[in-house]
């Protein structure tokens, strides 16, 4: 059995004060994240400034496990988080500075091996 990370859910919450939602402002960084058929999760920040940008991954109970920060000299980064140990459930990455952030939601499930039969009839 593998882990399979069955969705991620894109949220970008770029907000000028993160108290304030009603005013958005844009993010001196993007980012995407996705799940490899190896069961890892591949993200990638790229900077249009020297930031400082944090990658963190929490589990449904607000608990951090995984933690990785990005020095402001590195305008583009690249992670691959292999996500075999954990447990089955609902997960947040979120990548932020002090602008604002981007979350994503993960749930990650257990994927059970599915035996094929095959049955061929000659005549």
């Amino acid at each position: 059995m593998s882990k399979l990370a069955v969705s991620i859910l894109m949220s970008a919450a770029t907000f000028a004060n993160p108290g304030n939602p009603t005013s958005p402002k844009a993010l001196s960084f993007g980012a995407s994240a996705y799940v490899t058929i190896d069961n890892q999760i591949r993200v990638a920040v790229n900077k249009n400034e020297e930031v400082p940008v944090e990658i963190l991954l929490r589990n449904a109970n607000d608990l951090i496990v995984f933690r990785q920060t990005i020095s402001k000299k590195d305008l583009k980064y690249a992670l691959k988080m292999n996500v075999d140990e954990l447990t089955d459930g609902k997960y947040e990455l979120e990548i932020k500075s002090e602008e604002g952030s981007i979350k994503k939601e993960l749930n990650l499930s257990t994927q059970t091996s599915q035996a094929t039969s095959r049955v061929v009839a000659m005549q």
